[in-house]
Parts: C-alpha cells; sequence; structure tokens
C-alpha cells in the first residue's frame, strides 16, 4: 500500500470534507493508498504546508493560488504544481469588525492587518485597498497564524483574511458582526484557493498513486455535496482539532455554505482553467506585485503559466 502524507493548510475544517469523508469510508483503502492527514497545530504552524512539500517532508499540500507561483520563482525550492482545486469559488474575504469604523477597504489605511506572512499576501491586500481609493498603507502584524482569528476578535488587529463559511459562519452564531470585502468586488481576479500542490517530480514519479488520491478524493467531496449533513458529520466525528469540531450543527451550517462550491458546473471535482491562472498572474505583474524573494519585478511573459497546474492527474 502506498503512503501519501497531506499537509493541511489548516486546522481541519469544511473545507477539507472531501478528504475526511474519503477516509471515512474506505475510498482511499479502494485503491490502496494510506492517506496520513497532517494539521499544521502539529507544529504550531511552524513551516507551510507548501514548503513542507518544497522540502519532501510531505507529499501533497493545500495551499492558494499564490503557493504554485511562490514556489515556481523561488530560486532555493522545488517548483510546486497545483494538481487540483479544492473549490471552485472564492469564499475567502477580507474582514473587518461590523463594530468597527472599517466599512469599506479604503477605510483600512492606516489600521493594522493581521497577516499569515505569505510572500505576495500584503501587497494583495494593500492593493485592495488602493482599488478602493485608499493609499493601501496598513500596518502590518504577523501573530502567531493559528491566533490570528483571536487577535480580530479581541481587538488587536483591525482586519485579517478568513474563510466566510468557517470564520464567518463562526462568526455569526457568536453574535459578531463582520464585514468583508471579497476580492473579486474590488478589482482583484484572485486564483484558486485552496488547492492541492505537489513537486515536479512527485507529479512525475508518482503520478499513478497521485490519480488514485485524487480519484477518491473526488469521489469525497462529490460525498459532501449530496450528503452536505452526512459529511459534516463525518469530519466532527473523524478530525481532531479545535473545539468547533464537536458542534455538530456549526459544521452542518458551514457545510451547507460549501456545498456549491466544490465541483464545476459540469460536476466536476479538481478542475481548474488557464484563464483563471492567467488573469491572476497578470494582474499581479501589473500591480508589481510579482516579484522575485529579492523583490525585482517579473514580467507576467517570464511565467509559463501552463507550469502552474495540471489537469492530466484527475479522472
Amino acid at each position: 500500500m502506498s503512503t501519501i502524507e497531506l499537509a493541511l493548510d489548516w486546522t481541519p475544517n469544511t473545507n477539507h470534507s472531501g478528504i475526511y469523508v474519503a477516509k471515512a469510508n474506505g475510498y482511499y483503502d479502494d485503491v490502496e493508498l494510506d492517506v496520513r492527514i497532517r494539521s499544521p497545530a502539529t507544529d504550531s504552524y511552524d513551516e507551510t504546508p507548501a514548503k513542507r512539500v518544497a522540502t519532501g517532508d510531505s507529499t501533497i499540500a493545500i495551499a492558494p493560488s499564490e503557493s504554485a507561483i511562490s514556489y515556481h520563482t523561488h530560486p532555493d525550492y522545488d517548483s510546486l504544481t497545483a494538481i487540483a482545486a479544492v473549490c471552485q469559488q472564492d469564499t475567502s474575504a477580507i474582514v473587518a469588525l461590523g463594530d468597527s469604523d472599517i466599512n469599506r477597504p479604503a477605510d483600512l489605511d492606516g489600521k493594522s492587518y493581521a497577516s499569515y506572512d505569505a510572500r505576495f499576501e500584503d501587497h494583495i491586500v494593500e492593493q485592495l485597498v488602493r482599488n478602493d481609493g485608499g493609499d493601501g498603507t496598513l500596518d502590518i502584524t504577523t501573530p502567531p497564524k493559528l491566533g490570528i482569528w483571536n487577535t480580530l476578535v479581541e481587538g488587536e488587529a483591525d482586519a485579517t483574511w478568513v474563510f466566510m463559511p468557517w470564520e464567518g459562519v463562526m462568526a455569526k452564531r457568536d453574535g459578531i458582526e463582520l464585514t468583508p470585502f471579497y476580492l473579486d468586488e474590488y478589482g482583484v481576479p484572485y486564483g484558486y484557493t485552496p488547492l492541492m500542490l505537489a513537486r515536479e517530480d512527485t507529479i512525475t514519479k508518482r503520478a499513478d498513486a497521485l490519480e488514485r488520491f485524487l480519484d477518491a478524493t473526488g469521489r469525497g467531496y462529490e460525498f459532501a455535496t449530496d450528503n452536505p449533513a452526512d459529511a459534516a458529520r463525518i469530519l466532527g466525528e473523524t478530525a481532531t482539532g479545535p473545539d468547533s469540531l464537536d458542534d455538530e450543527a456549526f459544521l452542518v451550517e458551514s457545510q451547507n455554505h460549501l456545498t456549491g462550491n466544490y465541483l464545476t458546473d459540469d460536476g466536476m471535482w479538481g478542475r481548474m482553467n488557464s484563464e483563471r491562472w492567467e488573469q491572476f498572474v497578470e494582474w499581479l505583474a501589473d500591480e508589481e506585485i510579482l516579484t522575485t524573494v529579492d523583490g525585482d519585478h517579473i514580467h507576467a511573459s517570464e511565467i509559463d503559466v501552463s507550469t502552474l497546474y495540471t489537469n492530466e492527474l484527475l479522472p
């Protein structure tokens, strides 16, 4: 039986439901895979999932599109390629507390933003502010990643980046009003998030195992789409993580917000298209966010978008 370690982008949540369904329902056993799920809580997010894959410590990472772009332009690590999109729609948003004086992105000028310290993240948020007419002058803070949500709730930061079907639903149930700013509403053609990444040599040498993994995982997300309440229950019963996993009503509500996001319009899981990748890369380059690790501007023409992702491993 072949082993695959999957490094999660966050502690287990409904974005990961299809994975836990596939494991619990025996879909991985059906294709003779031993899938080991690694939460970033294991080391308090000391190492990102993308870096774990780049260094060979994990087989697959869950991460946003920027991670594929970042590792394709990093001199010190192997390139990472997206092999499947977990969700088809971006459900993330920059959020502020509803009782603050931040009512639009431009209001974030001079305010504190709790950052995950990703390579392009802060510049994307600054450009979002500029797109709304602000100067993009944020006070960037980098608290421990797994505590970022608490810094917002406790008033230690004015804004941060969250997934609305998780933290958004959590806030609503806790009586906390949020003011969300969705990137596409402010001229940011954001890529896929989250998606799955693998090293190029893994794609070449372990294509069969990756194909079997994606086939079984896709079945898990199809199950979650058709049976959101059951998927939420399976996640709560089998995943280890935050206390919210013990709240089945919360998980069901969160799952219902995601049900329509896992599959393409024709019912396929994982598929990505070149236009979306091209638009994001061109936007990053046009706004001079796309740079080397030394800060030198990279032109969009220098990035071969076809190398950032592949649909070839999907069933």
